[in-house]
């Protein structure tokens, strides 16, 4: 049987896969900088917005509608809307047609809650060097560059800075510039979000979510190397998965989220139903992707099988597969806190690029 069809309309779970990444990304950053250093988690989050500005910045300025706007005002309003979209508040503060404002306000998406305690400075001027710095470029407007004015993992009231189209060009590390203490003239305006009803509105914060674990699995394989990147991505998954387990249970209506210990809160003397239950909850997140995944019992010891033929997230393109032993931790920390262990193997036997999960009562569950 099929758990969801993908075309089903599953706000939920779309809300529950854009918090659990959102989440994930917030602890890969951080498991960067305590495992690999500093140096190598600005690395990974330089190249990583890089990606991102590269796949999605023109397209969206036109989708916005801003393509024909003056470059340092169509920049800053494109982050304006782009993270508004994502569910991430980011204010504009417009002053000329060559100078335009943004302010990223606390509290910050991507460093989220406690975690910004814990991000170098360094890591968050590699966002910028990343995306902002490289609109210029883009554009074909090399005398467009960015001037950050204060940072939040400084201690200051948000990120922010400004757009300036000069009158020479700028050299590669002139692009984004640092000028602490400058503020703007004006105060913020706001400008008209697109008016999209709440189900549209959950899958694009799924996607906005979904797109960042996508770029930095493979930027963290070639920056670490397969085998640091699979062992940081999985525990820093197993982790969230362990962490968010009650969460994305409350999110999904599956239950009120009992977290005590192994498969807390089920009925004494079945453990088969722990392992159902999981595989249920498995099947709807890797469904909210939006390629339906199958549930079809084994027959064997309670395990449970999910099948998916396609994984979305990666259509079309060719990952080491330390990508996806990393973002697999995910389900195995989730199904962890179920009492139940995770095994996945690729569907060979049909030839083609699918994957079966089963899902069986862990060894010594109560029972």
């Amino acid at each position: 049987m099929t758990a969801r069809s993908a075309a089903d309309d599953d706000p939920a779970g779309w809300a529950a896969l854009a918090e659990l990444y959102h989440r994930y990304l917030t602890g890969l950053l951080l498991a960067l900088v305590t495992r690999a250093g500093t140096a190598a988690a600005t690395e990974v989050v330089f190249r990583t917005f890089r990606r991102q500005h590269l796949e999605q910045f023109l397209p969206g300025l036109h989708k916005l509608g801003l393509a024909d706007l003056p470059p340092a005002v169509a920049c800053a309003r494109y982050h304006v809307l782009s993270n508004a979209l994502g569910g991430v508040r980011v204010v504009w503060i417009p002053e000329s047609d060559t100078k335009s404002w943004v302010r990223y306000l606390p509290p910050r998406w991507i460093f989220d809650g406690t975690a910004v305690c814990g991000i170098p400075t360094d890591v968050s001027r590699a966002m910028l060097r990343g995306w902002h710095g490289h609109n210029g470029v883009s554009l074909g407007n090399p005398r467009l560059g960015f001037v950050c004015t204060m940072q939040t993992t400084d201690g200051q009231p948000g990120l922010e800075g400004y757009y300036v189209e000069g009158e020479e060009p700028l050299a590669e590390d002139d692009r984004v510039r640092y000028a602490p203490g400058e503020r703007p003239v004006n105060d913020p305006v706001p400008l008209p979000v697109p008016a999209w009803d709440g189900s549209r509105l959950a899958k694009v914060e799924r996607n906005y979510a979904v797109n960042y674990v996508r770029s930095i699995l493979p930027v963290m394989c070639a920056v670490l190397g397969p085998a640091d990147a699979a062992a940081i991505g999985r525990i820093a998954a197993r982790q969230i998965g362990l962490q968010y387990h009650q969460a994305i249970t409350v999110m999904l209506g599956d239950g009120d989220g009992d977290d005590r210990g192994p498969a807390a809160g089920l009925a004494a003397g079945a453990p088969a139903l722990s392992a159902a239950r999981s595989a249920a909850r498995l099947a709807r997140l890797l469904s909210a992707h939006g390629t339906p995944a199958a549930v079809h019992p084994a027959g064997r010891d309670g395990e449970i099988e999910v099948r998916l033929d396609r994984w979305r997230m990666f259509d079309g393109e060719a990952v080491h597969p330390a990508v996806f032993e990393a973002w697999n931790g995910l389900w195995e920390g989730l199904a962890a806190l179920d009492g139940c262990e995770l095994t996945v193997t690729a569907r060979a036997d049909r030839g083609d690029a699918g994957w079966t999960w089963r899902v069986r009562p862990e060894r010594g569950a109560a029972r």
